[in-house]
């Protein structure tokens, strides 16, 4: 019986992610409410929902960009807190006209559009739900209700993933 390598292991994981469902999570666990998308990540990585994998993009979603390529998931849902205008914990599904247009505001290093147009052309679908903050400082505790919007798209993900519940920001 032969060892597999670690490159082996890595692609074998890998190929059983390939073409499935994707929660991809963005935002920093020190700013606040930016954090929605990390604790999304982790409820899912706790309580894991069958069909459904996550990945916790962090600050640098972009970093994750060659993960995704490679198992190119047939449905992917990007989740970020976005400064819409909105009660803090709205969810609201956005487009890259939305964010460019909108002037809605994000907390990572490259424009969320750069990220959107990747997304879009190595998935099947992308569906990018925005999570209203009531404050993104530094250190700030997470609102009660920005974590009752992370339960409720958990909760959305669980019962089938129909993301159309939650209007667009321009309706």
């Amino acid at each position: 019986m032969s060892e597999l390598s670690a490159e082996e292991i890595l692609a074998a994981a890998e190929a059983s992610e390939r073409g499935g469902n994707l929660v991809f999570c963005v935002g920093s666990v020190l700013r606040g409410d930016d954090a929605a998308g990390p604790l999304l990540a982790k409820r899912l990585e706790d309580d894991p929902i069958e069909g459904w994998n996550a990945v916790d993009g962090g600050q640098t979603p972009e970093n994750e960009l060659g993960y995704l390529r490679r198992i190119a998931p047939r449905r992917l849902l990007l989740v970020d807190a976005a400064a819409m205008g909105l009660e803090p914990g709205s969810l609201r599904r956005l487009t890259s006209d939305d964010v460019a247009t909108q002037s809605l505001i994000t907390t990572h290093t490259l424009p969320i559009t750069y990220l959107l147009s990747e997304l879009e052309q190595m998935c099947g679908e992308v569906v990018f739900v925005g999570i209203q903050p009531a404050s993104t400082e530094f250190f700030d505790p997470v609102d009660p209700r920005v974590l009752a919007g992370v339960e409720q798209l958990y909760d959305t993900i669980k019962s089938g993933a129909d993301f159309e519940q939650f209007p667009r920001i321009a309706e």
